[in-house]
């Protein structure tokens, strides 16, 4: 009975998805506070853990040649500092979805406090690094988590900004 651990994964609750986390050494600078830039990277995770759960294989479809996700613009806003040790949750919510991109909001918390937020306009590019229509079932996928967003079934915290 030799098994392997699985790594975590976050879970979709309504209208957002949730990713945690645990600060490490490594994200840290000397005085144990999280660098910037590694906000970017968690929400890099975060993003990547939430297609998954929608079903959506970016591998595969590299594979095939038929395109991935890219990042073509961000804004982030940091709020709080993360420290060493700290659970912090990454929210990730849609914004619009369109033929070509996607804009999704993300939120890092502790404890419910925002640490960080960001704006995130993914795109989906063919193989020669051109925007391309993504899958209609990758739309499909996001349009249905807008919805959820748009119909009010957002369970996230209330009046926590």
């Amino acid at each position: 009975m030799n098994r392997s651990p699985q790594p975590t994964s976050g879970v979709i609750d309504g209208s957002l998805h949730r990713y945690a986390l645990r600060v490490y050494y490594e994200d840290t600078d000397a005085g144990g506070v999280v660098y910037h830039a590694n906000y970017l990277r968690w929400f890099e995770r975060a993003r990547s853990d939430l297609l998954d759960l929608l079903g959506i294989d970016q591998r595969a479809a590299l594979e095939a040649g038929e395109g991935l996700y890219t990042v073509a613009e961000v804004a982030i806003r940091y709020f709080l500092p993360a420290r060493l040790g700290d659970t912090v949750v990454i929210e990730t919510a849609a914004i619009q979805v369109g033929r070509v991109s996607c804009t999704l909001r993300q939120t890092a918390r502790r404890d419910g406090d925002r640490l960080a937020e960001a704006t995130v306009k993914v795109g989906f590019i063919g193989p020669d690094g051109r925007p391309r229509r993504q899958p209609a079932a990758w739309q499909d996928a996001f349009a249905a988590f807008v919805e959820a967003q748009d119909s009010g079934l957002d369970s996230g915290p209330e009046g926590q900004e």
